[in-house]
């Protein structure tokens, strides 16, 4: 039986999760809907989608600390009672976002033709990828302030406004790139812009709320570089962390690419099954930012770690049901994205292993938001760098074994390239598990007050 202090937990808890999971899966909802309307255009069209995706959102999800930074920052202000203080924090990290998008933007678009070029894809596949990378790079400022006035509302213990956004965002995906794609015929360059209004719409909608906010509490919205420049440092650390989880799944797609386009596309489609189950996992994560930072700001060590025990449960449980939903759809999902047998047999063998990690991957995600909202980011930047080294000799003996795999006399020699680029990954994130248990063990993470 619970007590009256647990059952509070639980409905905060709650009351941060359930919003934030359906605005999180918003954003691998506008991949599996480019990828599902993309993918009956051919399987070129799907690989290339798979070498552009993972380029944009690398250049978008490379600053994520925009998010939970400032999450772990506003959130351990408002637990000291300086909300105003939270707020401008926000409003800086929002000019910062403005800042590195517009520059990683130019980046991205003058320079899309190499970068694509280096996953070795197919020259179909590759004229693809660059159409749909160059256009989409318009996007990348407004994806990046979306991060960051999201991570203002979680902070502020609000995660309902960013899923309005959300469901806004990805409704109009949805029609824009079927008017685009289809209507129009503008093939996957159609989708891209589709992508891009949607995104656009979204930045625009949650900065009108951040301004309101400012008002409402007489917060100035001026840029001020010094504390922009703080907040820039402050999150080096995450940067990092988030480079070498970023590296990770580079690495996976540059093997998937050399495997050939069957594989490719078959990877490009089971990825992003799994970064829809990663993001609603993610949920519970986010909920611990928020409660993490906020507890240790107020000084409660208790209700910290008493809440990190609760939301590693509610990880660890809701990975074995998504686990378990995807297992009994693995021979389904993959008739949504592609009319290839081929394919569909490889999406199928990757989500059996995908479907089995997901109680693991529950567990990662619960503890790598604790110990953000913790603000513990120098220690989840080295852990992550170790992570990277640890798992390039696992991928990496895929990419040497492919030739061999894919000669399999059975037919099913993509669904077992496929399924052991999978068991790689899975491996990453056993070894990332035991690093994240060793740290959330220890009170080295528990710092308290307003800032760290």
């Amino acid at each position: 039986m619970t007590t009256p202090a647990e059952q509070s937990q639980h409905r905060e808890v709650l009351r941060l999760a359930l919003p934030a999971f359906l605005a999180l899966v918003a954003e691998p909802l506008f991949l599996l809907t480019d990828s599902a309307i993309v993918g009956h255009l051919g399987t070129p069209q799907l690989a290339g989608l798979g070498v552009a995706s993972a380029m944009l959102l690398t250049a978008a999800n490379i600053f994520v600390f925009l998010a939970y930074g400032t999450t772990s920052v506003v959130a351990r202000m408002l637990g000291a009672g300086n909300r105003n203080g939270a707020i401008a924090a926000g409003i800086d990290g929002t000019w910062l976002a403005v800042g590195l998008g517009t520059v990683t933007a130019v980046l991205v678009a003058v320079l899309a033709g190499p970068i694509c070029r280096l996953f070795g894809a197919s020259p179909e596949a590759l004229g693809h990828a660059v159409t749909y990378l160059r256009i989409s790079a318009i996007s990348i400022p407004a994806m990046l302030v979306v991060l960051a006035t999201t991570g203002v509302l979680r902070g502020l213990q609000d995660t309902r406004t960013p899923l309005a956004a959300s469901a806004l965002g990805f409704t109009s995906n949805i029609a824009l790139n079927l008017l685009f794609v289809y209507g129009f015929g503008w093939g996957i360059a159609g989708s891209a812009l589709g992508t891009v209004i949607a995104q656009t719409g979204m930045a625009a909608a949650l900065v009108v709320v951040l301004v309101r906010e400012s008002r409402r509490h007489r917060v100035t919205l001026r840029a001020h570089p010094g504390r922009i420049l703080a907040a820039a440092r402050t999150g080096i650390p995450l940067l990092v962390r988030t480079l070498a989880l970023r590296a990770v799944l580079l690495v996976t797609t540059w093997v998937a690419a050399d495997l050939g386009d069957v594989p490719l596309a078959a990877y490009q489609v089971s990825a992003t099954i799994w970064s829809f189950l990663v993001f609603a996992l993610d949920a519970i994560a986010i909920a611990a930012q928020a409660l993490t930072g906020k507890a240790l700001g107020a000084g409660d060590l208790k209700r910290a770690r008493s809440t990190t025990t609760l939301m590693v449960r509610w990880g660890v449980i809701g990975g074995a049901a998504l686990g378990v939903v995807v297992l009994l759809l693995h021979t389904v999902l993959p008739q949504v994205f592609t009319g290839d047998p081929q394919v569909q047999a490889a999406i199928g063998a990757a989500l059996i292993v995908v479907a089995l990690s997901q109680p693991l991957s529950g567990y990662v995600f619960v503890i790598d938001g604790v110990l953000i909202g913790a603000g513990d980011g120098r220690w989840l930047a080295q852990a992550m760098l170790g992570n990277l080294v640890a798992y390039l000799p696992l991928i990496l003996g895929v990419h040497l074994l492919g030739d061999w795999l894919l000669a399999d006399d059975s037919g099913r020699g993509t669904s077992n390239a496929v399924t052991w680029l999978w068991l790689a990954f899975a491996g990453f994130m056993a070894i990332r598990g035991v690093l994240m248990w060793a740290r959330v063990r220890t009170d080295r993470w528990m710092v308290t007050g307003a800032t760290r």
